[in-house]
């Protein structure tokens, strides 16, 4: 894939906020196929668009890149073809089928910001969605449309129609819910809301940490802290990584290598046993092998 129409892919996995890993080659000792400057990405599915090597290294590459997606940390991945001393600051992975090259990839995990949507024409939210969009969040209109990747919902309606949106937040399990009402507002709402006890619990109100906020702007700007302190705390932990992530590792019968456990990964079912491998010249081997067994 041309580096311009990878460009464009990456552009479209964002705008679809479509989590995904960019992988870049910095260091190809030879022989490699590849060159420094490749790129590739890796979806959550273990396909890969582009190109950072052959089918070996692709298998460690697809592998590292799904545990990427699943922790959000980037890193840079060392491919050897012999056993290395751990390097600071690398992840060493030793590939025996490499053709004798080594490679450095740098693995950058892209995850979409957090989508919050804000119910309300007031003040306050005209300031959370102007302070939001300067930190890089997704911000957006109340809608009941698709809560999956809904990170926060922000009621600033100040008593209209703020009941049906809060309602709807609480019981679809957002992760951060406020509520901008004085104390004694709020409690009336919640006392008044068709709620569990537990969902109840979950909405902050008044929303945003006490800091002593005066205008929109510091109203708004103690929400966000909040949602940020939330979003670090090992209560939200979990929901920072991608859902739906593969997890499932196996071992190459041939190499030992371990490899993804994916539809994308190379794989052969013989006899209701599907095997997975690192490279086709794996997969020729063993079944090949195979045959010779069972034709003993």
């Amino acid at each position: 894939m041309p580096s311009f129409e990878l460009g464009e892919r990456v552009a479209q996995l964002r705008a679809a906020r479509t989590p995904f890993v960019l992988a870049q080659v910095v260091i190809a000792e030879k022989p490699t196929s590849s060159k420094p400057g490749d790129q590739a990405v890796i979806l959550a599915d273990g396909s890969i668009e582009g190109f950072v090597g052959g089918d070996c290294a692709q298998a460690t590459v697809r592998a590292q890149g799904l545990a990427a997606l699943s922790n959000g940390r980037s890193f840079v991945l060392r491919i050897a073809p012999e056993p290395e001393a751990d390097q600071a600051g690398k992840t060493v992975v030793v590939n025996s089928c490499l053709s004798g090259g080594t490679l450095e990839i740098f693995m950058e995990p892209i995850l979409p910001p957090p989508l919050i949507r804000v119910a309300g024409v007031s003040p306050i939210a005209s300031a959370l969605v102007r302070i939001g969009a300067t930190m890089g969040y997704d911000m957006q209109q109340w809608s009941e449309d698709n809560f999956a990747s809904v990170d926060a919902v922000v009621i600033a309606a100040h008593g209209v129609d703020e009941y049906d949106a809060l309602l709807a937040a609480v019981q679809s399990n957002i992760p951060y819910v406020g509520l901008i009402a004085s104390p004694k507002r709020g409690k009336a709402v919640l006392d008044a809301l068709d709620a569990t006890p537990a969902q109840k619990a979950r909405v902050k109100t008044p929303a945003g940490l006490n800091i002593g906020a005066k205008t929109p702007e510091e109203v708004a700007l103690s929400i966000f802290a909040q949602i940020v302190e939330l979003r670090t705390s090992e209560v939200m932990v979990t929901d920072l990584i991608v859902e739906n992530t593969p997890e499932l590792t196996a071992i190459d019968p041939i190499c030992n290598m371990s490899v993804a456990a994916v539809q994308a990964s190379i794989h052969a079912d013989i006899d209701g046993t599907r095997w997975y491998f690192c490279c086709q010249g794996c997969k020729k081997k063993f079944v090949a092998d195979l045959k010779i067994i069972v034709s003993v």
